[in-house]
């Protein structure tokens, strides 16, 4: 949730300043503050000390959730005197709306009868109807973050030294990272993305079978979207982990829808540190990056599916695949070669800059391109590699090795390899696809190119082979090593060897953001683009299919690879 207008994060907590705070268990006692005209009224020499109300954690070892009453002058005045007067502990208390900007918020005591008793009770006056808003969606949710933080948690302890996150990941990486998804204007461009977005709902609606009364775990929940959809489906209770600020958003957005919020408990940290009062019967998360790995959020993913979820309980997304074909896009190549011509000057301010031509051309070569491209500029049917998050160890994650293999269809020029990806959403009643395949409508993603300097002559029939090795880094992303050979062809081409080969090392978490959309274009007869994009159509719609079905069921010519 985001901080009221007059909430103030101090040490820790979250402060609010009050109109008046007055002790109901002390009847005699005065309001701890009072409106200026009633103090002017009363002939007070000066206006009353403002209240202030501050939530956080208990002293001691204890890290209780609390709400204290102070008075201005600071914590240790607090109102209702000391002895834990103005202290109420979250878990025990309850707060009722008296009115727009007023409330009482009651401590309960022991029961020693059928009737619920309370120890104390304060009566609270806000400024403003919206600050009295804010005050009850954080004392509702950090009363229930206190509770899952008091219960013995079966899902393994939490660290008190680094995390498993924090030794593989540089800390500038992940501060950037963190701040990066803690802004409104990043999540809005995810939101704003209707395949993505639309196939999520589609997924998560469609299946209300797998969510209808289960504990979901939404992991890197973000602006909290995809537990909204977990509610709506009928999920039990839904815990949204989010490591970033955007937590604070996401606590406001979903106590802004009230027939959801109350299943709904947003708690901020990483998942590998986090714990849950239970296990969950289902993990949801958007965890894709660029090249589907990007970011390394699929190693969180995959962690949180050991931490949380139950035996056999189901992954939404529940496969994901790496899809690569050979292209040929003379532009592109001419348009990154160009980049480097700045270099060549031998007079630039009487400077001579050729020195550096070799490795500023080399340099932008290393940048996968991210832009949308037109289908017809592959060479080859695609083939694919499989992740299943089921099943994958997350060290499988921190180096991919694909071997490529295609069958040239045209003789032409050969400058890289096209990478795209899409994801299964294996629901017990509709199987559903996120595809960012070229020619499918466009997605935040769009598709990555790895563009070669030395580009490869190929002709019809030609077989290219090589090798797609990704290596993960510390700054959240993958060096990629792209190796492409082509083999001799014709009669007598299986005694001989390679003709050429061409080979780049490229940077995943530096790419060039190209985004062109790609021309309209019409297909003549004598065409047929979309044989080379069947590897993601697989036919998913019978619903007793098997899973192995799913991954291991090739598409016609795809040449299809299985990891």
């Amino acid at each position: 949730m985001e901080a009221p207008p007059s909430g103030e994060r101090q040490g820790g907590g979250l402060e609010f300043a009050l109109v008046s705070v007055s002790d109901l268990s002390r009847p005699s006692a005065a309001a701890a503050a009072a409106p200026a005209s009633s103090a002017a009224a009363a002939g007070a020499s000066a206006p009353p000390s403002p209240v202030v109300a501050r939530f956080g954690g208990g002293g001691g070892d204890s890290g209780v959730a609390e709400l204290r009453f102070y008075r201005d002058n600071g914590p240790s005045d607090v109102v209702g005197g000391g002895g834990g007067g103005g202290v109420v502990e979250l878990a025990s208390a309850q707060i009722f709306k008296l009115g727009p900007v007023q409330s009482i918020c009651m401590s309960e005591g022991s029961e020693t009868s059928k009737e619920k008793s309370y120890s104390k009770g304060f009566n609270i006056h806000f400024k403003t109807e919206e600050e009295s808003e804010a005050f009850h969606c954080t004392f509702e949710q950090l009363k229930k973050e206190g509770s899952i933080k008091g219960t013995h948690l079966p899902n393994g302890v939490l660290s008190t030294s680094k995390s498993k996150f924090d030794d593989k990941i540089e800390a500038s990486s992940a501060k950037m990272y963190f701040h990066y998804y803690g802004q409104l204007l990043h999540q809005q461009n995810m939101l704003q993305d209707y395949v993505r977005t639309g196939t999520y709902y589609a997924a998560v609606i469609e299946n209300r079978a797998d969510f209808t009364g289960r504990v979901v775990v939404d992991v890197g929940a973000g602006s909290g979207i995809l537990s909204l959809f977990a509610a709506q489906a009928g999920a039990k209770h839904v815990y949204a982990v989010e490591a970033s600020e955007m937590a604070e958003y996401a606590r406001k957005l979903i106590a802004g829808n009230p027939l959801l919020s109350q299943r709904i408990t947003v708690i901020k940290g990483k998942v590998e540190e986090v714990e849950l009062p239970e296990k969950a019967d289902i993990l949801i998360s958007e965890p894709m990056g660029t090249l589907l790995v990007n970011e390394r959020m699929l190693e969180s993913y995959v962690i949180a599916r050991d931490r949380f979820l139950v035996p056999d309980g189901k992954m939404f997304p529940t496969v994901g695949r790496i899809h690569m074909a050979p292209f040929s896009d003379e532009y592109l190549f001419v348009e990154i070669a160009n980049k480097a011509l700045f270099w060549q000057q031998q007079s630039y301010y009487d400077v001579d800059l050729t020195p550096l031509y070799g490795t500023a051309f080399q340099g932008y070569f290393s940048q996968p391109v991210v832009d949308a491209f037109d289908p017809r500029l592959l060479v080859a049917p695609s083939i694919f590699h499989v992740i299943d998050f089921t099943k994958a160890k997350e060290e499988d994650l921190y180096e991919i090795d694909v071997p490529l293999r295609f069958t040239a269809n045209v003789g032409t020029r050969v400058h890289g390899l096209a990478c795209w990806f899409d994801v299964l959403f294996n629901g017990s009643t509709v199987p559903r696809w996120l595809t960012t395949a070229p020619g499918s409508p466009t997605t935040h993603w769009y598709q990555l190119r790895c563009v070669l300097s030395q580009p490869l002559y190929v002709m019809a029939g030609q077989e290219i082979t090589g090798r797609l090795h990704l290596v993960a880094h510390k700054s959240q992303s993958y060096t990629i090593y792209l190796t492409l050979s082509t083999k001799m062809w014709g009669p007598g081409a299986e005694q001989g060897g390679i003709l050429q080969t061409s080979s780049g090392k490229l940077d995943l978490k530096e790419p060039y953001y190209r985004m062109s959309q790609p021309q309209s274009y019409t297909v003549a007869q004598d065409q047929q683009p979309h044989q080379l994009l069947q590897s993601q159509e697989l036919n998913v719609q019978t619903q007793d299919i098997e899973e192995t079905d799913l991954l291991e069921q090739p598409a016609q010519n795809s040449g299809a690879h299985f990891g």
